[in-house]
């Protein structure tokens, strides 16, 4: 199998390559559009700031190219924010696969949710034996809101989105590479998809 994790300069990639790696899978780290196109599964990561993120994106083309992408793909944190249409955070126009916003958190809970909280409502087989209010690890400041690709949700003031799915691509709001086992389940499903 040849997993692709798309190295756009916005992503946590190294905990995530050696989170497959501990799956037995040896993931490659590329911006290559050919390479990308040629992968079985795909993920899409993200840290920082939506914005500039998305201005790599527009650099390497990869804004257009990754929502035509026809293979399994997943979106984690940022990545899963920008595969939407728009994000307050710089006020950023997505890349529209999810047909939801992000939006920041108002002050009544502490800016940026850091740490572990629970996942429930699971909808997909991205979730095949996790339980329902397992714990996820969770570092941002700006949500999804529901819509009817919502296939998991999560309360922090509020109930939002924390994993969407539209037919090919999957996101996930939490860190499943530091998830502990949990997590590491998760990443397993995707490669089973």
């Amino acid at each position: 199998m040849k997993l692709v994790i798309i190295n756009y300069g916005a992503g946590n990639i190294k905990s995530i390559q050696f989170a497959f790696k501990r799956l037995g899978v040896d993931a490659v780290l590329s911006n290559d559009p050919d390479e990308i196109l040629a992968a079985d599964k795909i993920i899409f990561p993200g840290v920082g700031e939506a914005s500039s993120a998305m201005v790599m994106l527009q650099e390497s083309g990869l804004d257009k190219l990754i929502p035509k992408l026809k293979q399994p793909v997943l979106g984690i944190c940022l990545g899963m924010q920008l595969l939407c249409e728009f994000t307050e955070e710089g006020n950023t126009k997505g890349l529209g696969v999810f047909k939801t916003v992000v939006k920041r958190f108002d002050n009544s809970v502490k800016v940026p949710q850091m740490g572990w909280n629970v996942i429930r409502e699971l909808k997909s087989k991205l979730f095949k034996g996790i339980k329902e209010k397992e714990y996820m690890y969770l570092v941002h400041s700006y949500y999804a809101e529901h819509c009817p690709e919502t296939i998991a949700t999560t309360d922090y003031g509020l109930n939002y989105a924390s994993a969407l799915q539209h037919k090919n691509f999957y996101g996930v709001q939490f860190h499943p590479e530091k998830s502990s086992l949990a997590g590491e389940q998760i990443l397993k499903n995707f490669l089973e998809l």
